[in-house]
């Protein structure tokens, strides 16, 4: 891809070439995962996060991904309760597509293999609608055990909002409730292919709608 060959004309090190290379050819692969934490020993065998802390940052600050953080706990501010796992997602979805060779049909028609990707861009999309429509990062919640987690949380004024992102019409949201039901949020959003609707807990947004 273009972007891949532009990456050593912008840096002059070799080996840190590599390395962004090397994460940026992983995103697809690192989002298809149900847990989708960012894993340095995918990238190779033994890596640990010093190790590409360079090639990392430079990708952070040329805008070409978005990093999110995890916190612990969904308390003011939630920058003060992050930790060091984060999940990472490119710069928009038709270039998380293109990256994963996905053909234009597979997208429009449907496919009953194209399952778990379909989610991974659907987060893809609603995350940059986030952080187009507010100042605030944004950041992800889970437990310890990765038993449960939350595609997304926001600080918004007084509150943290937990999100939900399903790429279809399916209302499951057990991890959404876990989180309610541990931490009674203000308010709670899922967004959907499904139709507007408020239920006690939790509003459903249809994915346009974000």
């Amino acid at each position: 891809m273009a972007y891949e060959q532009d990456f050593s004309k912008h840096i002059h090190d070799g080996q840190t070439v590599q390395k962004v290379r090397s994460i940026w050819a992983s995103i697809p692969e690192q989002l298809a995962k149900e847990n989708k934490k960012f894993i340095y020993a995918q990238l190779q065998k033994g890596a640990r996060s010093k190790d590409y802390e360079i090639a990392l940052q430079w990708l952070k600050d040329s805008g070409l991904v978005h990093s999110v953080p995890r916190v612990k706990k969904p308390h003011l501010p939630l920058s003060a309760y992050q930790d060091n796992a984060f999940k990472l997602y490119g710069l928009d979805v038709g270039l998380l597509a293109a990256q994963s060779n996905l053909d234009a049909s597979v997208l429009l028609e449907g496919s009953r293999i194209f399952t778990e990707f379909k989610g991974a861009l659907t987060e893809q999309y609603v995350l940059q609608q986030l952080i187009a429509t507010q100042e605030n990062p944004v950041f992800y919640w889970a437990t310890e055990k990765g038993t449960a987690e939350v595609d997304f949380v926001v600080q918004c004024k007084q509150a943290v909002i937990p999100i939900e992102v399903k790429a279809e019409e399916n209302l499951k949201a057990k991890s959404l409730k876990v989180y309610v039901e541990q931490f009674q949020p203000a308010q709670a959003i899922r967004f959907s292919m499904a139709d507007y609707r408020e239920q006690d807990w939790m509003v459903n947004v249809p994915l346009y709608g974000i």
